[in-house]
């Protein structure tokens, strides 16, 4: 790995300890049942039944995602390059006696880490943004797909990074930053987490890279994969300092924004059988 990913990797591990005991992720809840299934409306909806599937989930963090799709019937391997966030996951799998695998592995290095295609690949929210090569990501993704298996992602709308998100108002859309790829990575000190603003981090950074929603399509079709939808929402699924909560706990544009615009996106990608 080079500094920015050791340094965002260092910056994970941190991150899943202050995760695990936090009211966002609210562990007890997902131990106890109460909140089982930790996975979204549309995902269940767009994915459809996994029972007896093999899925492989792509930067799983620490892994509630990944052991939800397992109470729902998948066979499942995580995979994140944080060993905090693996040494987590595999414990709770044991807690719970949910079966699955979880792999550590830098996402680019996983095809010589891990044997095998699924018919399900699957990565979620938040995850596109801390990688710097979305080729070489579409191409790891292809590569674990089995043919007339499929790959879904969820994640936030490239076109909603391109505004400031702090020191702005709500409803405020400061343009700021790149809406295409770009090799250096944006640096930011880091204050506190998305699950927890006020947990301490001092000393810790994030680098970031940004890449536009036509590139990470063309990665995949480039890779080999057919794209069967791409829907786009008006919604983020966490705090954004220009959007207001909506009563379903989601970000919008303030009632009466001028206009329209895309904040989330989820796309689902097949891979053909041969000849087909």
């Amino acid at each position: 790995m080079d500094d920015a990913l050791l340094a965002n990797r260092e910056l994970w591990d941190a991150w899943t300890k202050i995760h695990v005991g936090s009211a966002f992720y609210d562990l007890a809840s997902f131990r106890n049942g109460e909140r089982a299934i930790r996975l979204a409306d549309y995902e269940l909806d767009e994915i459809g039944n996994v029972e007896g599937k093999s899925l492989l989930h792509l930067q799983c963090h620490f892994g509630l995602d990944t052991l939800s799709w397992a109470r729902l019937g998948a066979t499942v391997t995580g995979v994140d390059f944080s060993p905090e966030g693996i040494a987590t996951a595999r414990a709770l799998a044991a807690e719970l006696h949910i079966p699955a695998t979880f792999v550590e592995a830098n996402l680019y290095d996983l095809p010589n880490e891990l044997d095998g295609q699924f018919d399900v690949v699957y990565t979620s929210r938040g995850v596109l943004g801390w990688l710097a090569d979305i080729v070489g990501w579409a191409t790891t993704v292809a590569h674990f797909v089995k043919p007339a298996g499929f790959f879904y992602v969820t994640e936030i709308h490239p076109v909603a990074q391109v505004f400031e998100n702090e020191g702005v108002t709500a409803g405020e859309l400061r343009l700021s930053y790149p809406y295409w790829s770009h090799p250096e990575p944006l640096r930011f000190e880091v204050h506190g987490s998305y699950a927890d603003p006020t947990a301490p981090t001092e000393g810790l950074v994030e680098h970031g890279w940004d890449h536009s929603l036509g590139e990470i399509v063309s990665a995949l079709i480039d890779a080999g994969l057919r794209i069967d939808f791409l829907h786009e929402f008006d919604f983020v699924e966490w705090p954004v300092d220009f959007l207001v909560e909506s009563p379903d706990g989601r970000w919008r544009l303030p009632a009466g924004t001028p206009g329209q615009l895309p904040l989330f996106f989820s796309l689902k990608a097949t891979k053909p059988l041969a000849g087909a």
